[in-house]
């Protein structure tokens, strides 16, 4: 198999004016309140006709106002007023005048922004058709459920690398059967503990270098687009044409589309970050609330940069 390094991915710490306290919020207390900012993201889209205010939103969440401004912080980094700023659908228009240039030079180069607070650097390896076909027999795929700043999360892995992050919210056992699923016929060890520590290396606390390797399963194309979105920048969106213009594939839309929803590594394979060429936020596996809280709290880290 070959190995080879695709770009850069960054995940950062919550940055936020409620000083030390909301910069140390632990991925359990974020998996907690990711929550409560998915329902005010709900509520917000079905009256965005009529822009609500924060007691609104506050009321429909069954929080004070002080307590959702404060929530907000803490979790994203910013107010909710600006937090909602960011997944407009004029700002997306805005961002997607000028993504092909980036992802161009991204692609040629092979890295992305080089001021981030952390940068993750993914390498990814593919699986052969053979090894695909066997459903993963003789391979030990250690997992488990634990907590995420965008909700509970079932990851897996291999000696080889991650090969499974999806978001399971209050239905784990779907989560694990889906994997089981995927991995016939390898030994499923469960290790939430594993998993734990592993999430914590995917969303770290404070700001610091790392490597992740993906064990990828999937089709020659699949993967090629699977690559141009590990090239996104954090914060950025693009549209599903400019992804298949970066795998060569301009005329794909249609297939790029079904390669992202093939997609079974979330966050780490940002398909998150791509948007309709209207603005409008697309499909998403697991949810477009989520797809939407993913977004704005990238680009909220991107804005605020370090303390």
């Amino acid at each position: 198999m070959s190995r080879h390094t695709v770009g850069q991915l960054s995940s950062e710490p919550a940055v936020s004016s409620l000083g030390d306290e909301a910069c140390a919020l632990s991925l359990e207390v974020q998996s907690r309140h990711f929550a409560v900012i998915a329902r005010a993201i709900g509520y917000i889209r079905a009256h965005a006709h009529r822009q609500p205010d924060l007691n609104e939103i506050a009321h429909a969440v069954h929080l004070s106002p002080h307590h959702l401004q404060r929530l907000f912080a803490g979790w994203a980094g910013v107010s909710p007023k600006r937090f909602l700023q960011f997944l407009t659908k004029e700002r997306a228009r805005q961002l997607l005048m000028s993504r092909f240039d980036v992802m161009s030079v991204a692609h040629e180069t092979g890295l992305s922004s080089t001021s981030r607070l952390h940068d993750l650097m993914i390498t990814c390896e593919a699986m052969s058709p053979g090894e695909i076909k066997s459903g993963g027999a003789g391979l030990d795929v250690r997992h488990g459920v634990a907590p995420s700043p965008f909700g509970p999360a079932l990851i897996a892995w291999t000696s080889r690398g991650i090969c499974h992050l999806a978001f399971c919210d209050e239905a784990p056992l779907d989560a694990l059967r889906e994997l089981a699923g995927l991995w016939p016929a390898a030994s499923l060890i469960r290790d939430d503990g594993g998993a734990a520590a592993l999430l914590e290396k995917v969303f770290p606390e404070h700001p610091c270098p790392g490597r992740l390797h993906l064990l990828l399963r999937g089709t020659n194309f699949q993967i090629k687009v699977w690559e141009a979105l590990i090239r996104i920048e954090p914060g950025q969106l693009v549209s599903y044409g400019a992804i298949a213009r970066a795998s060569a594939s301009p005329r794909a839309q249609r297939a790029v589309g079904s390669a992202l929803a093939a997609n079974t590594i979330a966050y780490l394979i940002p398909c998150h970050r791509v948007i309709r060429e209207s603005g409008e936020v697309g499909n998403f596996r697991w949810g477009s609330e989520r797809k939407l809280a993913m977004q704005g709290w990238e680009a909220s880290r991107q804005e605020t940069g370090p303390e």
